[in-house]
């Protein structure tokens, strides 16, 4: 062959071995990665032309479905407005997808197998999408959106047997149908950040809440038992600095029930030294924190729970910058979510097995065929049934007579576990929490509730409003 003739081949050979590897970058390898860029607004402009399936919670109810609009497109439209704003979320050309609307998208979207689509396209079938069948109640988010009135908080309930997420509650809420219009306003700073999904992006001091995952890896090492006594003073050195219990009460020697009761800070400081930082990292890693949830939700828009330093960054669970008898108790440089702390409570009600959250109930497809039928799975069994058993009957003692008598509903024995972190002393402000699960014997439901700055204690503040939620999700169970 001509040494020219030659050298040309190769470069074409070059150039077309290029054009392959880069038509097969985005086609093939970063397919994915291409089409989930929030910049690339092609699979939004596709979506105009497609029959977006409907997103409904578990009796039915139509959170979100497509309308037809000018030109053969669909437009979206949500019949329920702000009750479902963060967790339903929103997809518009202008303003992009959040929630499950996000996380769902290609069933929503109705993007199936190959051979399907072709089958489809043989038979003169327009494109339409999957039906997204939620766990969610909207009576029971309607009730936790009430309660929570005009002020700042989440409110999140499960099903500690299934994982199902039956509330998903966040104020202040938004209106999604107004999202294209007021996307500027509802990002503006001072706003109230109602975009926000506070029961998983927001991140919170737990307060005392906290001490059920103290008091569940001292029982489960065996290190502890509920009748163990210890020191209950104020005024008892931790890391070296003295650590004073609410209002400065002195309880003398008690046992870890009655600590737990009366949610003593320096018994579980104590507790906590006692264990030291990598027990207690062990098992907050087993009950899901340091990790983002495994929630059927846009992972981008969820955090993780654990202890963070000043810039935010989540620390090592074994730094040595964590202050292991303040973390005990709620405080340090704890920062939680409250949808972690709802599966805190779900774990002891389900016998120390966590249950992996999920928010789908199942996918039909346009023929009522049911596309995928999500089945409960277990994320981790954080600690033993008698460990859990001992814990529960800890938190019934909170409830019956301890900081948590504002949950209380008569003929139904509940557990829980009040929590008050201090923000702001001089100016009264707390952020009050409780967690709990009912029936203790028996639990249905667990919960987490939190107010973000606001005033009272959590069995003042957040109890009445788990009370409210739990007695909705009872009546129907």
């Amino acid at each position: 062959m001509n040494p020219a003739i030659a050298r040309l081949f190769g470069l074409v050979m070059v150039l077309f071995a290029l054009l392959v590897a880069f038509t097969s970058r985005w086609t093939v390898f970063e397919a994915t990665a291409l089409k989930d860029n929030p910049k690339n607004a092609r699979p939004l402009l596709e979506q105009l032309r497609v029959d977006r399936g409907d997103i409904r919670a578990a009796d039915g109810t139509v959170l979100a479905r497509s309308a037809p609009a000018r030109g053969g497109t669909f437009a979206r439209r949500y019949p329920t407005g702000a009750l479902f704003a963060q967790v339903v979320g929103y997809s518009f050309i202008d303003a992009g997808r959040t929630g499950l609307e996000r996380r769902r998208n290609d069933s929503l979207m109705g993007d199936r197998s190959e051979l399907r689509s072709l089958v489809d396209q043989l038979r003169g079938r327009r494109k339409v999408g999957d039906d997204v069948v939620t766990t969610l109640d909207p009576a029971a988010q309607r009730i936790a959106l009430q309660a929570l009135g005009d002020r700042a908080g989440a409110v999140v309930a499960l099903e500690p047997r299934t994982g199902r997420v039956r509330v998903m509650a966040s104020t202040p809420s938004f209106d999604p149908n107004t999202v294209p219009r007021r996307q500027a306003q509802l990002n503006r700073p001072g706003f109230g950040s109602p975009q926000l999904a506070r029961p998983v992006q927001g991140l919170y001091s737990p307060g005392s809440t906290f001490k059920v995952v103290t008091a569940a890896a001292a029982l489960d090492s065996g290190r502890f038992t509920p009748q163990t006594m210890l020191g209950g003073d104020s005024g008892v050195k931790i890391s070296g600095v003295p650590l004073n219990n609410f209002g400065g009460e002195n309880w003398g020697p008690i046992d870890l029930r009655t600590a737990l009761t009366q949610s003593v800070n320096t018994v579980w400081a104590q507790v906590g030294e006692r264990l030291g930082t990598r027990t207690m990292a062990r098992y907050m890693k087993s009950f899901g924190f340091y990790g983002t949830p495994p929630l059927d939700y846009p992972s981008e828009q969820m955090n993780a729970s654990g202890e963070r330093a000043a810039n935010g960054r989540l620390l090592r669970p074994t730094s040595g910058a964590i202050d292991v008898g303040r973390m005990a108790i709620g405080q340090d440089k704890l920062a939680v979510t409250p949808l972690q702390m709802a599966m805190v409570a779900a774990t002891i009600a389900n016998g120390g097995v966590l249950m992996a959250p999920r928010l789908t109930r199942r996918i039909v497809d346009p023929d009522g065929r049911v596309a995928l039928d999500v089945k409960p799975r277990v994320q981790s069994r954080p600690i033993s049934p008698e460990a859990a058993a001992q814990l529960t009957d800890m938190m019934r003692g909170v409830v019956d007579e301890g900081t948590g008598t504002a949950v209380q509903i008569p003929g139904i024995p509940i557990a829980g576990k009040t929590g008050t972190a201090e923000i702001d002393t001089a100016r009264g402000i707390t952020q009050p929490w409780f967690i709990a699960f009912a029936p203790a014997a028996a639990p249905r439901f667990a919960i987490a509730v939190v107010l973000d700055r606001s005033t009272g204690t959590g069995g003042t503040v957040a109890a009445p409003i788990a009370r409210q939620v739990l007695q909705q999700l009872l009546r129907h169970a």
